[in-house]
């Protein structure tokens, strides 16, 4: 099973600002899906694990649910802290999810929103299980970009390809279903919405920038993939914005302590 990164709680630390403006949210359908699946309701704990600027941990919080968002990256966290003032009912943790911090038995769900390919699955898995008091739900959510079904998304993918310091790595590492069937204990629910983002030009750079892969302002090819960011907008824009589409999937399984 591969490892995760060294430096996989601290390299979002210079993007938390681009983060926070320009990266997708969930569709309300996420929650619809988690009502049915597994009796989620208003009143129900959940731990957000990885739960960065607070992007996931909104859509729960709307619907009356206690989240404690646990993120191991100070600057992320903080973010997270301010956008999620305003919910009494969120509880910022400095942990990981090997290491949550939270007590025994302590939540009814465990989410982790575009972080799961991050962890250590083997003692994630062992945590989530201790902290939800044994053989419980976990839900594993991604919004994944599609690659092709637009020119301007193939031509945007050949441009990571291009200019991404590591993207091909962490492209092979988001949803892997060899780690997934590892993670789980048995059989588990897959579904898949649809999700999109429109931009103008300065969200649109903001977008790529907050994507850790690609180079900061530091790198010497910063200022070339911007050049060619422009010239890719100038080309595909229509009434002055491009489209992200995204399909939004969404692991349902039960997890164990490891025997």
């Amino acid at each position: 099973m591969t490892t995760p990164p060294e430096d996989a709680t601290t390299r979002f630390s210079s993007r938390v600002d681009h983060y926070v403006r320009c990266r997708p949210s969930y569709p309300t359908e996420v929650w619809d899906v988690l009502v049915e699946a597994v009796d989620l309701h208003a009143g129900s704990v959940i731990a957000d694990i990885g739960s960065g600027t607070g992007i996931s941990s909104r859509v729960f919080l709307e619907h009356g649910c206690t989240v404690y968002g646990v993120e191991p990256n100070a600057a992320m966290r903080a973010a997270g802290e301010r956008e999620l003032a305003a919910f009494p009912s969120f509880h910022s943790v400095d942990g990981t999810a090997e290491a949550t911090g939270l007590p025994d038995a302590s939540v009814d769900l465990v989410i982790a929103a575009q972080a799961f390919h991050w962890f250590n699955a083997v003692a994630a898995r062992k945590e989530f299980a201790r902290i939800t008091g044994g053989d419980h739900d976990c839900a594993l959510i991604w919004n994944t970009r599609r690659l092709e079904s637009t020119p301007f998304l193939r031509d945007y993918e050949g441009l990571l390809h291009r200019f991404g310091t590591d993207y091909a790595q962490i492209q092979q590492r988001t949803v892997d279903p060899a780690r997934l069937d590892a993670f789980f204990d048995r059989a588990y629910e897959t579904h898949r919405l649809y999700n999109e983002q429109r931009f103008d030009l300065d969200g649109l750079r903001g977008r790529v920038l907050s994507s850790s892969y690609t180079p900061g302002p530091d790198h010497p090819q910063h200022g070339p993939m911007l050049a060619a960011l422009d010239q890719l907008f100038a080309t595909h824009q229509h009434d002055g914005v491009v489209t992200f589409e995204y399909d939004t999937e969404v692991f349902i399984g039960r997890v164990r302590p490891n025997l």
